[in-house]
C-alpha cells in the first residue's frame, strides 16, 4: 500500500489495493547524486573521494527514506507563498515561473489586444514588454528619470492617451520608482498598474513595500537576483480583489471549489478588468520553492551587505565631483541594491562613459551598463515602430546611455575587491581629467 498526498487532488483515494503514483519516475540515488554534482562543482583527487562518500551516505539514505509525492504546487509552494504574504503583509502572492508569467497575468487582467497602448520606461530588461507585443498592443516608451533611470512620471503623463491600458514602472537595480504620481495617474484614467519589480524584493517606497503599491507586482527570483529560486522562479502579487484569483491564474484556472459531472473538478475562465479571459500554465516546482525558502530566511543579511558595499563605494566616488554616485537609503526609499547605478558628468570627467567603461576594462574591472534602451532592438523595427521618432522623444534616455552610465557588481566581493574597483574608477576618471 502507498500514502497519498491529501493536497494532491489527482490520487487522493485513501487506503488502497492497487497504489497510483503521483509522480511518473521518482529519481533514483544516481539522479540525486548528479544534482549534488551540479551545485557543488569540482575535480580532483580529494573532490572525487569526497563525492564517493556522499554516494555511499545517499544510497544508506535513500534506502531509509521515501522519494516525495510531489514534485510541484505542493507544501513547499505553499509555504514560501505564506512567508511572502507575511513579509509583505498582503494575502494570495503566488508562486510562479518566472516574472515574466506575471507580467501576463496582469496584462490578461488588463485585457491588452491590438491596438491598446503600454507605457513601460525605456531602459529596461526585453521582459517587460514581451506580453504587450504577443497580443498586438503598441508600446510606448517613457523617458527615464536622469538621475535613478526610473519611469519619469512626468513623461508618462505626456505619453497617456485614451489607448492607454497599462503602465508598469520598473525598479531598475532596486531603487524604488516615484510611484505616487503613477498611481494618481492611473486612478485618474482608470488604466491598471503592473510594477516590474524583478530586481526590488525587499524594497520600501514611503513606508510601504514594493509590490504592495500598484495594481499587480511581479518579482524575479532568476540566477542573477538578490535570491533565486535554483534559476528561475517568480512572485506576482495583486492589491485589487482579484488577489482571490491569482492561484487559478497561475494553473489553467483549475477550480477545486466545484466539479462536473462524474470528474473530480472544474476549469474556469478568470474575470479580467473588461471580461473573461483563459488563463496559462506558470505552474512552480517544489524544488524552486524550497531553493527560495533557503535564501528567503538570509534576504535583510543580503540587502544589509549589498547596501554597505554601495554605502562604501558612495563614500568614496563622493570625492570626485566628475562621479555622480548611486543614492543611498532615506527615511522614506529604500533600495535592494541589487546593482551599483554609476554615474559620471562627461565635462567634468574629460570625456563620457564609453571611454570610462573601456579603461576600467583595460585595468580588469567588470561593468556592465545592465540595460539598453528597448527600442534600440531589432524586434522593434520588425514590428514596424519608428526608431528614429521614439529616440528623439527620449531625450534623457539617449544622454544617459551613450554619454553617463554604467553599473557595478555589488554582491559576491571581499571589501579588498570593492576598495580595488573603487580605485580602479578613480583611477580611470583621473587619467580622462588629465587627457589621457
Amino acid at each position: 500500500m502507498s500514502d497519498k498526498n491529501s493536497s494532491d487532488f489527482r490520487y487522493n483515494t485513501g487506503e488502497v489495493q492497487v497504489p497510483w503514483a503521483a509522480v511518473g519516475e521518482n529519481y533514483s540515488p544516481e539522479d540525486i547524486l548528479e544534482f549534488v554534482r551540479f551545485l557543488i562543482q569540482g575535480d580532483g583527487a580529494a573532490y572525487e573521494t569526497a563525492f564517493e562518500k556522499t554516494r555511499e551516505a545517499i544510497t544508506t539514505l535513500s534506502g531509509l527514506g521515501s522519494a516525495p509525492g510531489k514534485l510541484s504546487l505542493g507544501d513547499k509552494v505553499q509555504e514560501i507563498e505564506q512567508k511572502v504574504d507575511s513579509y509583505l503583509g498582503i494575502k494570495d502572492s503566488t508562486f510562479i515561473t518566472n516574472a515574466t508569467a506575471g507580467f501576463e497575468i496582469a496584462g490578461k487582467y488588463a485585457g491588452l489586444k491590438e491596438g491598446d497602448e503600454v507605457i513601460v520606461p525605456a531602459i529596461t530588461f526585453i521582459a517587460t514588454m514581451s506580453y504587450p507585443l504577443s497580443v498586438g498592443a503598441k508600446v510606448v516608451f517613457a523617458d527615464v528619470d536622469p538621475y535613478t533611470l526610473n519611469m519619469d512620471p512626468a513623461d508618462v503623463e505626456r505619453k497617456i492617451s485614451s489607448k492607454t491600458k497599462l503602465i508598469i514602472p520598473v525598479h531598475i537595480g532596486g531603487w524604488p520608482v516615484d510611484m505616487d504620481p503613477i498611481m494618481a495617474l492611473a486612478k485618474k484614467h482608470d488604466i491598471v498598474v503592473l510594477e516590474d519589480a524583478a530586481h526590488a524584493f525587499g524594497a520600501v517606497y514611503k513606508g510601504r513595500k514594493i509590490g504592495t503599491i500598484g495594481d499587480f507586482a511581479s518579482f524575479s527570483f532568476h540566477e542573477v537576483k538578490n535570491i533565486t529560486s535554483f534559476g528561475e522562479g517568480g512572485i506576482v502579487t495583486c492589491t485589487l480583489p482579484f488577489n482571490e484569483e491569482l492561484k487559478k491564474a497561475r494553473f489553467l484556472g483549475l477550480d477545486m471549489s466545484r466539479s462536473i459531472k462524474n470528474w473530480l473538478y472544474d476549469v474556469t475562465a478568470v474575470k479580467g478588468k473588461y471580461g473573461y479571459f483563459a488563463p496559462g500554465n506558470s505552474s512552480s516546482t517544489e524544488i524552486q520553492a524550497l531553493g527560495l525558502l533557503r535564501q528567503f530566511g538570509r534576504i535583510d543579511d543580503i540587502i544589509g551587505e549589498r547596501r554597505g558595499n554601495a554605502e562604501f563605494l558612495t563614500k568614496i566616488f563622493s570625492t570626485n565631483p566628475a562621479i555622480l554616485p548611486q543614492k543611498l537609503d532615506s527615511d522614506k526609499i529604500k533600495s535592494t541594491y541589487h546593482l551599483y547605478l554609476l554615474q559620471i558628468d562627461p565635462e567634468k570627467a574629460g570625456g563620457d562613459i564609453q571611454v570610462l567603461k573601456k579603461k576600467m576594462t583595460d585595468r580588469g574591472l567588470t561593468n556592465i551598463p545592465h540595460f539598453a534602451p528597448l527600442y534600440k532592438f531589432k524586434i522593434l523595427k520588425q514590428l514596424g515602430y519608428d526608431i528614429e521618432s521614439i529616440e528623439a522623444s527620449c531625450p534623457v534616455t539617449e544622454e544617459l546611455f551613450n554619454r553617463r552610465f554604467t553599473h557595478l557588481p555589488l554582491y559576491g566581493l571581499s571589501r579588498d575587491q570593492i576598495k580595488t574597483m573603487s580605485e580602479i574608477v578613480l583611477a580611470s576618471i583621473g587619467e580622462m581629467q588629465e587627457g589621457k
